[in-house]
């Protein structure tokens, strides 16, 4: 039987602070690192910071969150990590949880049920993400799977709920 320490973390992210939110992460990252974690999941849009509003609908801002992404890569050796961003998929914003593992990414798990009610205007900026369907996104020149998967690492596998789904 595989053993696995998973933790979650909270962090204080700011939307846009791509430096602040970026070094909170690596901090996370770090000390579920000295606590032998094997999975860490981090927050929903944890990269870019979750209230960017309307701010979503500029390109800009999921083009800087997956650059943010790449940066973090090398931090995440000997660990896999949950990391939320916005991606660009077929001219459609997905809000979306990318797997890391040991300093790869695995692919996207895109959120299907948006937050609409209250507070929350997910729909105005985000596309829900259509049950069961797995497609391929060109992220950084390297093809990934995105979609609403399992992911089996090394035995143990890995399925995203965000937010509503749960």
């Amino acid at each position: 039987m595989t053993r696995v320490k998973v933790a979650a973390a909270v962090l204080n992210q700011t939307p846009m602070d791509w430096h602040g939110n970026k070094q909170n992460i690596l901090n996370a990252i770090e000390a579920a690192r000295s606590q032998s974690v094997s999975l860490l999941c981090l927050p929903e849009l944890c990269i870019c910071g979750y209230g960017c509003e309307d701010a979503f609908q500029n390109e800009s801002l999921a083009r800087t969150a997956g650059q943010v992404l790449q940066e973090i890569l090398p931090s995440t050796n000997d660990i896999i990590v949950s990391l939320g961003l916005p991606i660009l998929h077929r001219n459609r914003l997905y809000n979306t949880a990318a797997l890391v593992v040991d300093g790869r990414i695995a692919g996207f798990s895109a959120k299907r049920f948006l937050a609409g009610d209250g507070l929350h205007y997910e729909p105005r900026w985000f596309q829900a993400w259509p049950e069961g369907f797995c497609d391929t996104i060109n992220f950084n020149n390297e093809e990934y799977p995105i979609g609403d998967m399992v992911f089996d690492c090394s035995g143990v596998k890995l399925g995203f709920e965000i937010c509503e789904e749960a």
